[in-house]
């Protein structure tokens, strides 16, 4: 008969903590700020060995908080070892087989594992899932926003993703409202807030480079005399020489029609400094512009920029979308049909494949070198023999992939929709702009490689 639970206050620094599935779940100053004011409210769980060392079985974050924040003691739960945990162990894995858990209460169960110190491996060993989704579950639950995500119904895929946004809560409103209206965009949504947070991550950057040299920062600027603000590219010095970087007193952050940031040197006040206009405005027989864009040209330059933008993350979803499904065991129905047809219809954009696409397609391994002819999937095809369909399937998508940039959606072209509508078929779900590419097509059945 197991001993009965002893409460204690023991000082933190004499504990031991070993090696927690946690690595993630990482201190934060706020944590460790809580844990000085506050203290530990809720008793961390440990067994004291024959040697009289006491290691962390559950609550290895709270004591490490502990020891940061200089708490003299913390409540600490003694337990019998090792029984006691192996039961823990074995009544979490029966409460997994028993039952049709949902993910929420699978998650949970793998969490409270990791916390007595049972690794992914071994998790997934003792109730039969995979160890990557046992990582993922355990992710989730290391996350606030993914265990709420988690207890609110969503998908432990959703939670992962929704996870990653922790802290972000625009972000993550934007996610639960396609959860909720438009699932199927979910995936095309995820990615595009991805690159968005990276691209203001660039941006504020850039901007905290310039302030930090000093500089000003505008809104416009132009190339002739009616301008308030001179591009340097559009100056002269006042002996006639051309202006350069170095006489930019302002920048101007622009964002080009894919997307990337730059800042352009800029000379405000020009002429109290003595600048004068390179260029004179000429306007005869030319539709040069003359001021500022109209309200209608921003506008058709900010739909540009976002579909652009929206291309990029689409290409992302798209290509991991083949990859998911080159990595079954079976190739997708009707494959035959979709490589001699690209290789008959489309030659040249067969041959052209870009190798290091289609091997990351397969899951290959790919290793950057700079020799001359490098093609990481021909290094692969070379290694093995075994479904050599796979590799077939890459290097036509690949081939395809490199037809389709970021301003497709433009001028779009036979090719681009033929593979767009055999991913559809294959069940892919295309983003709103790869719609404008598909032009509401939809793959004829009777057509369609299936």
């Amino acid at each position: 008969m197991n001993a009965t639970p002893t409460l204690e206050m023991l000082d933190p620094a004499t504990l031991t903590v070993d090696i927690n599935v946690r690595k993630d779940a990482a201190l934060t100053a706020d944590f460790i700020a809580s844990i000085k004011e506050h203290g530990v409210m809720e008793p961390v769980v440990a067994h004291r060995k024959d040697d009289g060392t006491v290691h962390v079985l559950m609550g290895q974050r709270r004591t490490r908080a502990a020891v940061e924040a200089e708490r003299p003691l913390i409540p600490v739960l003694l337990i019998d070892s090792p029984e006691e945990a192996e039961r823990i162990v074995t009544q979490v894995v029966e409460n997994i087989q028993r039952a049709e858990l949902t993910e929420a209460d699978e998650a949970d169960a793998y969490h409270q594992l990791s916390l007595i110190g049972v690794s992914a491996a071994a998790i997934a060993k003792k109730t039969g899932r995979t160890k990557d989704k046992v990582e993922n579950a355990l992710k989730a639950k290391a996350s606030t926003t993914g265990t709420k995500a988690l207890e609110s119904g969503y998908t432990l895929d959703m939670a992962l993703v929704m996870a990653e946004f922790e802290g972000d809560q625009d972000a993550i409103e934007e996610l639960a409202s396609v959860i909720r209206d438009e699932p199927q965009y979910f995936d095309h949504i995820a990615q595009k807030l991805r690159d968005d947070r990276e691209s203001k991550a660039q941006l504020a950057a850039l901007i905290e480079e310039l302030i930090a040299q000093g500089k000003a920062i505008l809104e416009d600027a132009g190339h002739y005399a009616d301008e308030e603000n001179l591009y340097v590219s559009a100056a002269k010095r006042a002996d006639g020489e051309p202006a350069t970087d170095e006489d930019a007193n302002a920048y101007i952050i622009s964002t080009d029609y894919r997307g990337e940031h730059r800042a352009e040197p800029v000379i405000s006040d020009w002429k109290e400094l003595g600048f004068t206009p390179k260029y004179e405005r000429y306007n005869g027989g030319t539709q040069a512009q003359k001021g500022p864009m109209t309200e209608e040209q921003k506008a058709e330059r900010k739909t540009l920029i976002a579909n652009n933008k929206a291309m990029e993350s689409a290409t992302k979803v798209r290509r991991e979308f083949v990859k998911t499904l080159l990595a079954r065991k079976q190739a997708p129905k009707g494959w035959q049909y979709f490589t001699v047809h690209a290789i008959t219809h489309h030659c040249e954009t067969a041959s052209g494949y870009d190798g290091k696409v289609a091997a990351e397609m397969i899951g290959a391994k790919v290793e950057v070198t700079s020799r001359w002819g490098w093609n990481p999937l021909r290094d692969h095809v070379a290694k093995t023999e075994a479904r050599p369909e796979f590799s077939l399937i890459a290097l036509v998508c690949a081939g395809y992939e490199k037809t389709i940039a970021k301003d497709s959606w433009r001028s779009p072209s036979q090719t681009n929709r033929d593979h767009l509508n055999q991913l559809v078929t294959w069940g892919y779900t295309p983003s709103e702009v790869e719609n404008i590419i598909l032009d509401g097509q939809k793959p004829d059945k009777d057509d369609a490689a299936a």
